[in-house]
């Protein structure tokens, strides 16, 4: 009886091991999901970038709820304040009808903020951490960041934050996106 038991045991032991791998990227998944997917898929392709770090930015910005508002108006999946909407329509969409309420609909929110996040990778060369800290705090306060030795070595990235804000929301979407690609890898 106690060989049956231990046999038992190490059978169910090897079941749960061999389950478990799937199981936690089932819950990793759930945590973070690839909502939104035609229409991320979409701009990241017309824009040249990562869908997963999109996903990581809706993820990060709003939980992926088109609705939401934060404290200083910020709107839509990306959070974009009225400012940036508006220049940035100046750029991509001049003759559309098109308002700041847009931005609660997902595929405007997405169009917008992805177009903004391509700019900011193009403007500081692809480094995310610093592209990142550009679209949450604007390029002005980036750009002074740099001009500073005491924040960059190289005048073009910034290897650390130094407003404890910033360095929160870099450090957030940093996480974030490793663990979008560990769960998703090259398979989007």
């Amino acid at each position: 009886m106690k060989l049956y038991t231990k046999l038992c045991s190490l059978l169910l032991a090897a079941v749960l091991a061999a389950c478990m791998p799937a199981a936690l990227r089932g819950i990793g998944r759930q945590l973070y999901p690839c909502r939104y997917d035609g229409v991320i898929e979409s701009y990241a392709a017309e824009y040249e970038m990562d869908p997963l770090l999109i996903y990581t930015f809706v993820r990060t910005e709003s939980g992926f709820d088109p609705e939401a508002v934060s404290s200083v108006g910020a709107r839509g999946l990306m959070q974009m304040t009225e400012e940036t909407f508006e220049w940035i329509k100046s750029k991509i969409a001049p003759d559309e009808p098109l308002t700041f309420d847009d931005l609660f609909d997902p595929a405007c929110a997405v169009r917008f903020g992805a177009y903004y996040l391509r700019l900011c990778l193009d403007r500081y060369g692809g480094d995310v951490a610093t592209a990142a800290a550009a679209y949450h705090s604007g390029w002005g306060t980036v750009d002074s960041l740099l001009n500073h030795e005491d924040y960059t070595g190289d005048g073009k990235t910034l290897p650390s934050f130094p407003y404890s804000r910033m360095n929160h929301y870099v450090e957030k979407i940093l996480r974030c996106y490793k663990r979008y690609t560990e769960l998703y890898g090259p398979s989007i």
